[in-house]
C-alpha cells in the first residue's frame, strides 16, 4: 500500500501519519518539557497525553465526514463540562488540559492545502507561548490568608503599622494590608484576612478550610 493511498473513511495515510507525528511531538514537548519540570505531577502526564491522543484519533476519524466545524464545537462543549470531583484541580492544570485537547483538534481538523508548514508554526506558537507564560516568575500574586489574631486592641485603625509589623514577624510574610472578618470578644481574638505578595515558587502558608 502506497503512502498516498487512502484508508477507511477516506483518510489519506500520508496525511494521517504526518498529523500524528506533529501532534505526538507537540504534546510530548508540552507535557514532558514544559509542564513536568515545573509541576512534577506524574498523574497529570497520563491524563494530558491520553486525552490528547484519544481526542486526536476521534477527531481525525470522524472529521472526515465533513462535519468539522460543528463537530469541533461539540467536542469543546463536551469537554467543558468535565470535572474531576475526587481531587481539586488548579486553574493552571485545567489550562494545560484544555491546550492538550485543543492541540488534538488543531492537528486533526486543520485544513492543509500547501504542506504542513502552517500547522507546524501554529503548534510552535502554542508551545512557545505556554513556555514563556509558565516561566513568568517575576510576576507576583496577591495571596490571602485568614489568621486568628490574639491582640484585639491592635486591630484599631491607629495601630495599623504595629499590627502589620507583628503579623509580618509572626508569619514571616510581607503582609501589606489586613481586613477584619470577625471579632470574638469572649475569647479576645479576631479573625483577620491578611494579604501579601508572593511569587509562585516562594513559600506560602498552607491553606485553611476558610480560604478562597
Amino acid at each position: 500500500m502506497e503512502m498516498e493511498e487512502v484508508i477507511g473513511g477516506g483518510i489519506n495515510l500520508y496525511d494521517f501519519t504526518i498529523r500524528s507525528l506533529i501532534d505526538f511531538i507537540a504534546v510530548l514537548v508540552l507535557v514532558g518539557l514544559i509542564y513536568y519540570p515545573k509541576h512534577r505531577n506524574k498523574d497529570f502526564i497520563f491524563t494530558f497525553i491520553l486525552f490528547n491522543i484519544v481526542n486526536f484519533m476521534i477527531c481525525i476519524l470522524l472529521g472526515a465526514a465533513k462535519i468539522k466545524i460543528g463537530f469541533a464545537f461539540g467536542l469543546f462543549a463536551m469537554f467543558s463540562i468535565i470535572r474531576y470531583r475526587t481531587i481539586a484541580i488548579s486553574i493552571k492544570d485545567m489550562s494545560y488540559f484544555f491546550v492538550c485537547v485543543a492541540l488534538g483538534m488543531l492537528n486533526s481538523l486543520a485544513t492543509i492545502n500547501s504542506g504542513f508548514y502552517i500547522l507546524i508554526i501554529c503548534n510552535l506558537v502554542v508551545l512557545l507561548l505556554t513556555f514563556f507564560l509558565e516561566r513568568l516568575d517575576f510576576l507576583k500574586n496577591e495571596n490571602a490568608k485568614e489568621i486568628v489574631y490574639d491582640k484585639v486592641e491592635w486591630i484599631k485603625p491607629e495601630y495599623k503599622e504595629q499590627l502589620l509589623l507583628d503579623l509580618n514577624d509572626r508569619t514571616g510574610l510581607n503582609i501589606h494590608r489586613v481586613e477584619i472578618v470577625s471579632i470574638d470578644y469572649l475569647k479576645d481574638t479576631a479573625l483577620l484576612k491578611a494579604y501579601y505578595y508572593a511569587k509562585e515558587s516562594e513559600y506560602v502558608l498552607p491553606k485553611s478550610d476558610n480560604d478562597d
